[in-house]
């Protein structure tokens, strides 16, 4: 017997003879409660749990619509969240974004809306400085490897090839003039 932890079987009273079985109801709304509590979830997140946890498919609907009704399921206030969270963390582009809120279960319509609020200005200029810290890490490589290395990056990160080829080559085009205005002074 392993120490410090009762044989199998437990106690003579199991937690189920001290508390009376929960119906599939309340079963349904303690377990959205402490999901939500630890960190915001879609609808679909939550339908998916209940599922999992054999909660008859009325009762989930019935449950999920009741959060919903009183705010504590929001999936257009997640996915904005989402978006702006992930976009100024990590620096991702509107279509990993969109990828990630559709493998949430967002609704396609509020995915357009939320990934519609980052505009294509604001995601240059993230990917301008995503490309500012890796540049320098890549010093020492050819330019080809350089640019594909940075581009791929960029490309992971979800943005588009012909923004992530611009910003690549402007910041190497910058990089070199630099470097030649910083030629030695003594000739």
């Amino acid at each position: 017997m392993a120490r410090g932890f009762p044989k199998r079987g437990g106690s003579s009273e199991s937690r189920a003879s001290r508390e009376p079985p929960l119906d599939p109801e309340e079963r349904a709304r303690e377990l959205c409660l402490r999901l939500l509590t630890g960190t915001p979830r879609t609808r679909s997140q939550l339908a998916e749990a209940l599922r999992k946890r054999e909660i008859p498919d009325d009762v989930a609907e019935h449950v999920l619509e009741r959060f919903q009704d009183v705010g504590l399921i929001d999936d257009q206030a997640f996915a904005n969240a989402w978006v702006e969270s992930r976009h100024r963390g990590r620096g991702l582009a509107r279509r990993a974004l969109a990828q990630e809120l559709r493998h949430r279960g967002v609704d396609a319509e509020l995915v357009t809306e939320a990934v519609g609020l980052l505009d294509s200005e604001q995601e240059e200029a993230t990917a301008r400085e995503l490309v500012r810290r890796r540049l320098p890490g890549t010093r020492g490589l050819d330019r080809d490897k350089r640019i594909r290395r940075v581009a791929g990056m960029l490309a992971r990160k979800g943005y588009s090839e012909g923004l992530a080829l611009k910003v690549v080559r402007d910041a190497l085009a910058e990089e070199s003039a630099a470097d030649e205005g910083e030629e030695d002074p003594w000739p």
